[in-house]
């Protein structure tokens, strides 16, 4: 018996080889077809561009592979999409401020104007993508997950996805603080469609390349996404680690630190080149206190902070998970979220925008504040509860905050308690949306309003002595945004991201600690994170999260599902070898001792059954299976009482298109990576 690793390279020397006397023909023959062709126009110019971009290819490889290239041209394309959308958000929110303050002094055409103007914009993206392409509306990341996970989704990656995401979360992130949702997910699935097309780009470039590097781009793809949002290279790389990535390869780890940095650097310096900023800074500028950021007492309420936050996230996910069910199972929401996707939009946007109304509900909520704004005032240093009470020195957020003489403590209770609700009802929306930042605001409300009780109880002196005489509340916002947000997702890589978006180091034990006690709680019970239950309500074929809807659905017998396979014994001769050629299709046709043993020896190629065929036909003499081809050992062979997860899992991290199954060595059936494939879609559907 051989090793199976002899036969591959020698068919792959002999494929390179054929590859080499084509690519020499063709080279040979160059000029001649180029020139006198006369349908082709400027043919000696295009002869010169060719030869000249042949020469770059060969210059450029020199230095490193051109994937390496195409990794740069990743996170650089991705941080000028990033920017040009920030961009024009930014404009159309400001038109709207202004058209808001021209019409002051008359609250009808100003409650027109706030409610209308989202309400209208959303509708109009969610008409466009569903007209344009169906499949741009919601996060994207689920179906990201999927793709990496082995299955084929092309009109996710299709050029008119690209165009239509791209359009309709501009007009999504128009709509403000009032519709609050953001663009992490849509951007990763944006990145994610670019690594796709350059990932061709540089197979085309590379004729010679394996299809693996396919696959490596798309999983690079995931942290550049999350690095061009937000400027945090890292946070993104571990943020493609823990939710894109059932089976991270280490192989993967370079070329994603390469891209996301890329990203990065490219974003800040479009920002510094904009106006915005000197140099290269962190997105949110903080100024914490460096010399005593925080006091070792403060670790108590740190701790507490992300328990509070992991149980209000398994209210949240509750509440998604419900609200999934319900507009899935509601005839009337089923209908309209089929059928009328922009009138649905309009409408609970319009119903959004009333609640946020600033003379009304919206006046206890900050609600005139743009999802950055809203951040900004949340991780202010300062205390708002000792500055109410000084008329002489008002912050700017404190005057938002507690307008109209109402307490600090109520406008915060009164936010979190409305946005919960309103939150889950946005995640309904058939538009394309992210739900990352909203939930990351959203903590930062609560770790505001619980260091803001700290500082209240420092400043009155409840605590004893002077060690409590300044509680930052903005770092207790900080760790509140990187717990909830953490929990929500079942991740640990928002501790990053929050840190690399303030650069705040100083803070980085009681953060992780918060988010640590926050995921404990939040993954307490088998519970699914928010992107596994988008799964599960779209009926993915995502293993992990079929995992977490159904338990037992993974841990089913391989046996049960194993496919019954053309066998050979060692012993066949040319007859049983072409009966099994035409009987099956399977690249790998397994060997047994005998028949009526049905012990599993190893398999035969297909490729090497088609030459024995061959060399029988022309010698004429009958010679043995054993004798003419080499049957070679199977590396790994699992038992029938192996689960489903298990064989996912080997198939997975081996990257084999079949592996056998064989109990006591007697030979029970085979697994292939598309019938593995078929059963998840099966168990799926079973949900």
């Amino acid at each position: 018996m051989k090793s199976p690793d002899e036969p591959r390279r020698s068919k792959v020397d002999g494929e390179n080889n054929n590859w080499e006397q084509e690519n020499q023909s063709d080279t040979s023959h160059n000029k001649s077809p180029l020139l006198s062709d006369p349908w082709k126009p400027c043919r000696r110019h295009r002869a010169v561009v060719k030869e000249l971009l042949l020469k770059l290819r060969c210059c450029l490889g020199t230095v490193c592979g051109i994937e390496w290239y195409g990794y740069a041209a990743l996170g650089i394309l991705t941080a000028i999409l990033s920017f040009l959308m920030d961009l024009s958000v930014a404009k159309l929110l400001r038109a709207h401020q202004w058209l808001y303050t021209m019409l002051e002094g008359n609250v009808l055409l100003q409650f027109l104007c706030w409610t209308l103007y989202p309400a209208c914009i959303c509708a109009i993206a969610s008409s466009f993508s569903h007209n344009i392409c169906p499949f741009s509306t919601g996060s994207g990341i689920p179906e990201v997950r999927t793709m990496l996970a082995g299955f084929e989704m092309p009109h996710y990656l299709s050029l008119t996805n690209l165009f239509s995401k791209f359009l309709g979360l501009i007009c999504t992130l128009a709509a403000g603080s009032t519709v609050f949702l953001g663009k992490v997910g849509p951007f990763v699935h944006l990145s994610t469609m670019v690594g796709g097309y350059l990932s061709n780009l540089c197979t085309l470039i590379q004729r010679d390349k394996k299809e693996k590097a396919a696959g490596q781009m798309l999983v690079v793809s995931a942290g550049v996404g999350v690095a061009s949002c937000f400027g945090a290279p890292i946070g993104g790389v571990l943020f493609s680690v823990e939710v894109m990535s059932s089976h991270f390869a280490l192989r993967h780890y370079c070329p994603c630190f390469f891209s996301a940095a890329c990203g990065a650097l490219t974003f800040r310096l479009l920002a510094v080149w904009g106006g915005d900023g000197e140099t290269l800074q962190a997105l949110f500028r903080t100024n914490f206190p460096d010399a005593l950021p925080f006091y070792p007492l403060e670790i108590l309420l740190f701790a507490f902070l992300g328990l509070l936050c992991g149980a209000v996230s398994c209210c949240y996910l509750f509440c998604h998970r419900w609200i999934l069910r319900f507009t899935k199972t509601n005839p009337v929401f089923a209908k309209m979220l089929t059928t009328e996707k922009a009138l649905y939009s309009g409408m609970v946007v319009f119903f959004l925008a009333s609640l946020t109304f600033p003379h009304f509900a919206g006046h206890y909520m900050a609600s005139k504040y743009t999802m950055k704004e809203l951040l900004t005032s949340f991780l202010d240093s300062r205390q708002w509860t000792s500055q109410s009470h000084n008329t002489s020195e008002q912050l700017q957020p404190l005057l938002e905050w507690s307008s109209s003489g109402t307490s600090v403590y109520f406008s915060l209770v009164f936010f979190l308690l409305m946005k919960m609700w309103m939150l889950v009802l946005a995640c309904t929306l058939p538009l394309p949306a992210g739900y990352f930042m909203p939930v990351f605001i959203y903590g930062a409300a609560i770790g505001r309003l619980i260091g803001e009780g700290a500082a209240y109880l420092s400043s009155t002196g409840v605590t004893p002595g002077q060690q409590w005489a300044s509680v930052n509340p903005g770092g207790y916002a900080l760790a509140g945004a990187a717990a909830f947000s953490g929990a929500v997702t079942h991740t640990l890589s928002p501790v990053l991201v929050a840190i690399e978006l303030t650069g705040q180091f100083t803070h980085a034990v009681p953060i992780l600690l918060a988010t640590l006690l926050a995921n404990a709680l939040s993954r307490s019970g088998q519970r699914p994170s928010f992107y596994d239950a988008l799964s599960i309500s779209k009926r993915l074929p995502h293993l992990p999260s079929l995992k977490k809807a159904s338990p037992q659905l993974p841990s089913t017998p391989v046996g049960q599902v194993a496919v019954k396979s053309v066998l050979l014994q060692k012993a066949a001769g040319p007859v049983e070898a072409e009966q099994a050629v035409r009987t099956s299709t399977e690249m790998q046709i397994p060997v047994v001792d005998s028949y009526e043993s049905q012990i599993l020896l190893g398999f035969v190629l297909r490729s090497e059954l088609l030459t024995f065929l061959r060399r029988w036909k022309i010698e004429s003499p009958e010679k043995h299976l054993d004798e003419g081809c080499c049957i070679y050992q199977t590396s790994i062979v699992i038992s029938p009482h192996n689960t489903v997860q298990e064989a996912h899992s080997i198939l997975s991290l081996l990257g084999s298109q079949t592996l056998f199954v064989a109990d006591e060595g007697k030979l029970v059936g085979l697994i292939t990576w598309p019938e593995m494939k078929r059963i998840l879609e099966d168990l799926a559907k079973e949900i």
